[in-house]
C-alpha cells in the first residue's frame, strides 16, 4: 500500500473557488479503492474549521513555525472514508471569503508567507517530524499554492517521492524579490534554473523544477503548456521535463452527477428514455422566466464571466441567435463589464435570455439537464468538467478545441457516427463560434441525428476510476526516480 499526502488550498465540499476542489475531492477517494492510503492537506480556512468542528475532528500536533503557531487536526472529508488534515494557523487563514482574494480583484497581500507557511508545515508532516504516526510515501500536490513543497523537500535525505500536478499554469503564484528576501528562502533559489521567473519568485515554477514527476489535467493541454503560446514563459522549461510530465484527463463524481438520480432534478432520465429530458427543460423555463413555450434549442453557460472562459464570443452571437428563436441560459460571475453587458442584452431579449450573477449549485444541475447545447468558448482550457457534465447529462456541447475539451468532445466532421458526441470549433472568434452553432443546430431539427449525439455523449466514461490507474502509474515512476536517487 502506497501512502500519499495529497495537497491542496481547496477541497468540495469543504471550501471550492473552481475545478481544483472536485478534483481533490474525487481523485483521493479513488485512489484510496486501488490499495492506496490517501490523505489530504488543507489549510484551517473558517470554513474548514467549522467542518472540523462539526465532526469531532482531533487536535493531532501543537507546531510552532516561523514564528506562528500551528495546530493540525484530523478529521475525514464530508461523506468520504477519506481522511482530512487541517492545518490550522488563525493569523494566516482565518479570514472570510474566498480564500486567494480580500476582494474581487485584489489578492491577499500576504498569500506568500501563508502558502510558504502551508507548505513548511506540509514538509514537516512528509518528513515524519510532526509528531505524527502516519509518513507518506510520496507527497502530491497541486497548483502553486503548494509549490514550495517540493522546493523544501528536495534537500533532505530519505524524502518522500513528489509529485507535482498544473491545473491552471496561468497562476504562477509570482511575488517580488522583496518577498523572496522576507520568506527567508536560502539565496542558492534565486536562479534562472530555480524559483527566479524574471526577476519575480514564482512559487509554481518550484513545483516544476524539484518535482519528481509532473502531470496536468488533460493530454491535450500537457501538450500545449509546451508551447509558446500557452506555457506562460514555463513552456522552455517544460520542454525540458517533458519526459516526466503526463496529461491525464480529470474525471466527474458520476455519483453526485447521475441524470438518472440527481436529487436537485425534479425528473429523471437515462439514455435509452429521454422523454424526461424534456420536462427538464420545461422546468429550467419556468424556473428562470423563459417563454416556455419557445421550442427553439435552449442554450446553456455556465462559468467565470472572464476572457479566457470566451464569454465575449457567446455574447457577440447571442442577438442573431435570439433573433432566430433560440433560447439561452446564462450562469456565472466575473468582469463587469461582461456582467453588464449579459444583463443588458437579456433586457433587450425577455423570455429569450436569463442571466444569474453568482453561482448557484441547484440551478447549474438544472442547466445541465435542461438545455439543448451546452456552450464552452473558452480560449483556453486545461481539462473542463462542465463539458463532462453535459454529455453525462445528455445536452451536446459545443466547445473551443483546446485542452481537453478537444480530449473529450469529438464532432461528427472528423469524428464517426458512433463516436461523435458535440461540435469543436477552432478558431477563437464570434464567426468560428457561430458555425459550430449553425451546425449543432442544423443536427438538432434531426431527431435520429440528435439523440444519437446524445447517447454516444451519456455513453463516455467519465469516472475517476480510469484516471486512477494513470495516477498510480505516475506514483510508480516518482518512487522509482526517488529510489533511484536514494542509491545514487
Amino acid at each position: 500500500m502506497t501512502r500519499v499526502l495529497f495537497v491542496t488550498s481547496e477541497v468540495h465540499p469543504v471550501i471550492k473557488t473552481g475545478g481544483l476542489a472536485d478534483v481533490s475531492a474525487s481523485l483521493p477517494e479513488a485512489l484510496c479503492t486501488m490499495d492506496h492510503d490517501v490523505q489530504i492537506v488543507l489549510p484551517g480556512y473558517p470554513a474548514a474549521m467549522a467542518v472540523a468542528n462539526a465532526s469531532g475532528a482531533r487536535r493531532r500536533a501543537q507546531l510552532n513555525v516561523g514564528g506562528f503557531d500551528v495546530t493540525l487536526w484530523q478529521t475525514q472529508l464530508p461523506g468520504t472514508a477519506v481522511v482530512l488534515w487541517l492545518v490550522e494557523c488563525p493569523p494566516l487563514f482565518d479570514r472570510p471569503g474566498n480564500p486567494y482574494q480580500c476582494s474581487e480583484d485584489e489578492d491577499w497581500p500576504d498569500n506568500a508567507q501563508r502558502y510558504c507557511l502551508f507548505a513548511q508545515v506540509v514538509a514537516l508532516m512528509a518528513l515524519g517530524e510532526a509528531d505524527l504516526d502516519w509518513v507518506p510515501d510520496l507527497v502530491h500536490c497541486n497548483d502553486w499554492q503548494s509549490g514550495l513543497v517540493p522546493v523544501i523537500l528536495d534537500n533532505t535525505r530519505q524524502r518522500p517521492a513528489t509529485v507535482f500536478a498544473i491545473h491552471n499554469l496561468a497562476y504562477q503564484g509570482l511575488f517580488s524579490h522583496r518577498i523572496f528576501q522576507a520568506l527567508e528562502l536560502p539565496d542558492s533559489l534565486w536562479r534562472f534554473d530555480r524559483l527566479e521567473f524574471h526577476d519575480q519568485l514564482s512559487f509554481l515554477k518550484g513545483g516544476l523544477v524539484f518535482s519528481d514527476q509532473l502531470t496536468t489535467v488533460s493530454p491535450g493541454y500537457a501538450r500545449e503548456v509546451c508551447q509558446p503560446e500557452l506555457g506562460y514563459g514555463l513552456d522552455g522549461l517544460l520542454r525540458y521535463r517533458q519526459s516526466a510530465l503526463t496529461g491525464i484527463l480529470n474525471g466527474i463524481d458520476t455519483r453526485h452527477w447521475d441524470p438518472q438520480t440527481d436529487p436537485l432534478l425534479d425528473h429523471h432520465y437515462s439514455a435509452r428514455s429521454l422523454g424526461n429530458k424534456r420536462l427538464c427543460r420545461r422546468d429550467l423555463q419556468r424556473r428562470v422566466g423563459l417563454d416556455a413555450n419557445g421550442e427553439g434549442p435552449l442554450l446553456g453557460f455556465i462559468g467565470r464571466m472572464v476572457e479566457q472562459k470566451g464569454i465575449d464570443l457567446l455574447l457577440a452571437v447571442l442577438p442573431e441567435l435570439m433573433d432566430r428563436g433560440c433560447q439561452c441560459v446564462i450562469l456565472g460571475s466575473g468582469m463587469r463589464d461582461y456582467e453588464q453587458a449579459a444583463l443588458d442584452l437579456a433586457e433587450h431579449h425577455p423570455g429569450q435570455l436569463s442571466v444569474t450573477l453568482g453561482f448557484n449549485e441547484s440551478l447549474a444541475h438544472r442547466i445541465t439537464a435542461g438545455a439543448d447545447l451546452f456552450i464552452m468558448p473558452s480560449r483556453f482550457e486545461p481539462c473542463g468538467l462542465n463539458q463532462m457534465y453535459s454529455m453525462r447529462y445528455g445536452t451536446v456541447p459545443v466547445v473551443h478545441r483546446v485542452g481537453g475539451l478537444g480530449d473529450t468532445v469529438f464532432d461528427p466532421q472528423t469524428a464517426s457516427a458512433d463516436q461523435a458526441n458535440g461540435f469543436t470549433f477552432r478558431s477563437p472568434d464570434p464567426p468560428a463560434l457561430r458555425a459550430a452553432i449553425d451546425r449543432a443546430l442544423d443536427a438538432f431539427r434531426k431527431p435520429k441525428t440528435w439523440r444519437k449525439l446524445q447517447r454516444n455523449g451519456m455513453a463516455g466514461d467519465y469516472s475517476w476510476q480510469t484516471r486512477a490507474r494513470e495516477y498510480t502509474n505516475v506514483y510508480r515512476q516518482a518512487l522509482a526516480a526517488r529510489q533511484s536517487a536514494d542509491h545514487d
